[in-house]
């Protein structure tokens, strides 16, 4: 039907899902050389404000409370609207969601028999959002734990989970030998809300991994192409490639307590092409070299330097 509509002259077609019968890499079959794909990803932060009618212009607004919410609640439309019927609502949205995409996206269409492992597998990457990962050494920590899967049932499991939409996948990527690097990708969820129903209440994912995994959705929104930066034993958070052309460097932080904090924030970066930036301009734009470092910290200077950098994360 869809296909036939083509034929007819000035038509456009939209269409919109993510289920197990109209995931992106089949459609790209079905209608070859013939559509555009738009993905839509969940609120920005100033998204989020503005659907919860938000004054910014408030002097007074405690972005710390907000932004608090923003990650630990959900990013999503539906859930941002349930919000006046409580906590319980949000999570039965989200338990609903992905029990859609796990048991109908993946685990019946994929025939996934054990689904133990395989939930376990989502919990476990949902954990380890930011770090590094491959799938044996997934299957190493799995087994440690008395359950088998073979690394190329776990690769084959990540795959899903990605084209599902579940998570986002950034491969590594070498600033000084300027290659990209095929193992140890990093893994990012669609809505840090998820961890709800993923990790439980005590989400003993490291919170400064949960800023960068709003950066990274951030960055995605703006229309970069992301990769993880590796040189030796430093790491970029990201880079970027912008719609432009013009290549980025992002450093994410959520605490800035100490000098060697600070040295590892900053040694990646002098291993960058660019080597001069300006130390002054830390928490915001270093530079005209657009390398940029992004730091929040707790409890003190979190209200006042979010708000600074609202126009960088949202």
């Amino acid at each position: 039907m869809v296909d036939g509509l083509f034929v007819k002259p000035n038509i456009d077609v939209y269409m919109t899902g993510t289920n197990a019968f109209l995931l992106s890499s089949e459609l790209a079959t079905l209608l070859s050389g013939r559509y555009i794909e738009i993905s839509i990803l969940p609120f920005s932060f100033k998204e989020y404000l503005t659907a919860r009618n938000i004054d910014v212009s408030n002097k007074y607004l405690n972005y710390e409370i907000l932004f608090f919410e923003y990650i630990n609640e959900t990013s999503l439309p539906k859930g941002v609207e349930l919000r006046e019927g409580g906590f319980d609502k949000i999570y039965e949205y989200l338990e609903a969601i992905y029990k859609t995409i796990i048991e109908k996206d993946i685990t019946q269409r994929h025939q996934i028999n054990d689904k133990r492992a395989f939930e376990n597998i989502v919990k476990f990457v949902a954990s380890n959002i930011g770090n590094p990962l491959s799938p044996s050494n997934i299957a190493k920590t799995l087994k440690q734990d008395g359950q088998s899967v073979h690394n190329t049932n776990v690769e084959r499991y990540l795959d899903y989970l990605v084209a599902c939409f579940v998570f986002y996948k950034v491969n590594r990527f070498d600033p000084k030998g300027k290659k990209q690097l095929a193992t140890q990708e990093k893994y990012y969820l669609v809505d840090a809300g998820l961890l709800n129903i993923l990790a439980g209440k005590e989400r003993t994912t490291d919170r400064g991994h949960i800023l960068e995994n709003v950066v990274y959705l951030e960055l995605l929104r703006r229309g970069n192409k992301i990769w993880t930066g590796t040189s030796r034993n430093s790491e970029v958070d990201f880079v970027c490639r912008t719609k432009t052309g013009d290549i980025e460097y992002y450093q994410v932080a959520r605490l800035m307590t100490n000098e060697n904090t600070v040295k590892r924030v900053f040694a990646a970066l002098v291993l960058c092409p660019q080597k001069n930036f300006n130390e002054m301009s830390f928490f915001f734009q270093i530079s005209s070299l657009k390398i940029l470092v992004i730091v929040i910290t707790m409890p003190a200077f979190f209200a006042l330097v979010l708000k600074k950098i609202t126009s960088i994360i949202i």
